[in-house]
């Protein structure tokens, strides 16, 4: 075989080799696709249980909404750090509460710890924006399948 094809095949290898070692460095949470472009993943909090987030790149900050936030400071899971003024989707200004949610699971797995999260009215939808994607960063935001990749999680039990 010449010595420019085992070259080759060799690069090959290397490169599959190392698409396998990157894909084992991410932990995979399904999404799942409720209309078209929203997706959702589900996640966890210490005294909110079981919660579902819609994945939202465009937003600076991860939002929860009041109902949520009781839960949360009943099992000391957040604490108030301060306040700022939210741009909606629409234009509108909104001075929104800051608190920091001390442990954030997402999937079944990724642990984010100490996330900034803007506290919307009553029941609104929650988003999971970049307060808490920059976290587990670099991230794989997937459409097909749908899934997000994330690089940097803690774990369950640390």
């Amino acid at each position: 075989m010449p010595a420019a094809t085992v070259k080759t095949a060799l690069s090959l290898l290397a490169l599959l080799f190392a698409g396998v070692a990157l894909a084992d460095a991410y932990t995979i949470i399904p999404m799942n696709q409720k209309r078209l472009a929203t997706y959702y993943i589900q996640a966890s909090m210490q005294g909110s249980g079981d919660v579902e987030f819609m994945v939202d790149t465009g937003a600076g900050y991860t939002t929860i909404n009041e109902h949520t936030l009781d839960r949360l400071l009943k099992a000391d899971n957040a604490e108030y750090v301060g306040e700022l003024t939210g741009v909606m989707a629409d234009g509108s200004q909104h001075k929104l509460p800051i608190y920091l949610i001390k442990r954030l699971v997402l999937g079944d797995g990724c642990v984010l710890d100490n996330v900034e999260a803007a506290v919307f009215p009553q029941k609104t939808r929650m988003l999971l924006g970049l307060s808490a994607l920059e976290k587990a960063a670099p991230f794989v935001f997937s459409t097909n399948p749908p899934r997000l990749s994330l690089s940097n999680c803690g774990t369950v039990s640390g």
